[in-house]
Parts: structure tokens; C-alpha cells; sequence
């Protein structure tokens, strides 16, 4: 299939405000899109899997889970392309929401044919992807050395050793192996793993660090490390042997 414009591509609207799902689905359909509409997170996974949609088009904010979390459990789903949109004015949630893996980050309030404009233009560079890549593994698979996260089953597996993580520790492994060599701050980690930040949340973020280091640790080949950038927070890297803690650089 063609994507683009009139193709008849399926989209997966969700988004609890009536008004606005309304219009973009009235919007979308006439363009000759198919379009599921859902409004909350529960529903979002249910029709992922029914409709197998070829777009997402999320809202962060809905009623029953965090935008930025669900993000990451569809994409953990399906490797499904999403656009973002939302009236958050915090550009955290633009960084965040990119680094999970949406394909595109659209504010509200936004003009219904830049809208339209995004949507081809992501389903036309996804479907490029689709005919040029040949990926080494399956897409809901995570491969980082000989560490291996199979998303589907949410399995770890280090070697030929199965590693048995707690939902945190395994959350918090993913976030970092799907974005190797990248720091992701406290706060960052705090948001992707639990879906909020408080006040103590660096010292809760260091604790579960450490539980996973025990764990990755304990199997009978090398894990690839977690480092800790002084000052900024944790990355996983790519480097044999990479010290445990970094210091950032200091300019001159």
C-alpha cells in the first residue's frame, strides 16, 4: 500500500476531548483515512492490537495514564508510528516524548492542515523505512551486545542467562537500552518509568539503579554498563568496560 493522502490507511485517534476528536476525525476520514478513535490508554492497547493501525495520533494528557507512558507501551506493542499531540507547555514533554520513539510532536491548539500535512509526511517516511530497512532483529526487540530485551514477552535475557527484573528495574533497563550512549536525567527516568516526579525522586531513581546493576552483574557474561554522569544522571553505553561513573566534561 501507498501511504499518503486518500490512501486508506488505518489511524488510531486518541484523544478524550470530544471536540477535538471529532474535528480530526472528520478531518482525517475525509482526506480518506480509516480512523479509530479511542479515549483513554486501556482502549489505545485493545485497538492497537484489533485494528493494527498504520499512525497513532496521541494525546499526552488523558484520564487514565500518563501520554508519555502509554507512548512507550505501544511502541513496546507495535512498531507503529506516533504523532504526538498535546496542550502540555512543558518542552520536557516534547524531548521525552521524541526520545520514546514518536515520529513527530505536535502543540495544541494546531492548524487542522498542518495537521494533515504531518500525518502524510510521517506515513510517507514510515513506509519508506518499511521498503529500505532490514532490521537485525524484530522490532519489539531491544539488542544491545548480549544483552537482548524481548518487549513482547518482557523478557531480559544476558547471554544464555534469563535475568528475572522487577516491572521497575525492567522498565528502567528498557528506557535506557532503547536509546544507548544517550543520558537520560532523573526527572527523565522518573517520568518514563513511573509516570511522575517528586520530590524525592532522585534518591528512589539511585535505588533501583543499583538493584539493576546487582542483577545485570550476576550473569555469566559481561552486561553492558550503567553509567552514572555526575550532575546529569545515567546512560547505558556501548563501550566495553565503561567506567560505572562519568564526569562531564568541562569547558576551558
Amino acid at each position: 500500500m501507498t501511504f499518503g493522502k486518500g490512501s486508506g490507511a488505518t489511524i488510531l485517534l486518541v484523544e478524550d476531548d470530544d471536540a477535538i476528536a471529532e474535528s480530526m476525525a472528520e478531518l482525517l476520514e475525509s482526506a480518506g483515512y480509516k480512523v479509530v478513535r479511542t479515549d483513554n490508554g486501556m482502549d489505545a492497547k485493545a485497538s492497537l492490537e484489533r485494528a493494527r493501525p498504520d499512525l497513532i495520533i496521541l494525546d499526552l494528557i488523558l484520564p487514565d495514564v500518563d501520554g508519555l507512558v502509554l507512548c512507550s507501551d505501544l511502541k513496546a506493542i507495535a512498531d507503529v508510528p506516533i504523532i504526538v499531540s498535546s496542550a502540555t507547555g512543558r518542552k520536557r514533554d516534547t524531548v521525552l516524548s521524541l526520545k520514546l520513539g514518536a515520529d513527530d510532536f505536535v502543540p495544541k491548539p494546531f492548524d487542522i492542515f498542518e495537521m494533515e500535512a504531518r500525518v502524510e509526511a510521517v506515513l510517507r517516511r514510515a513506509q519508506q523505512r518499511g521498503a529500505t530497512n532490514q532490521p537485525a532483529s524484530p522490532p519489539d526487540e531491544i539488542r544491545l551486545g548480549e544483552l537482548a530485551i524481548d518487549r513482547s514477552r518482557r523478557r531480559v535475557m544476558l547471554g544464555d542467562a534469563e535475568l528475572h527484573l522487577t516491572p521497575i528495574e525492567y522498565r528502567l533497563l528498557s528506557v535506557l537500552a532503547s536509546r544507548p550512549d544517550e543520558v537520560f536525567s532523573r526527572e527523565d527516568l522518573a517520568q518514563l518509568v513511573w509516570g511522575y516526579q517528586d520530590a524525592s525522586v532522585g534518591r528512589t531513581v539511585d535505588v533501583h539503579i543499583r538493584r539493576l546493576r546487582v542483577k545485570l552483574g550476576s550473569a555469566p557474561v559481561p552486561p553492558p554498563p550503567i553509567i552514572s554522569v555526575r550532575g546529569f544522571g545515567y546512560k547505558i553505553s556501548t563501550e566495553e568496560g565503561a567506567a560505572a561513573e562519568a564526569t562531564p566534561a568541562v569547558a576551558s
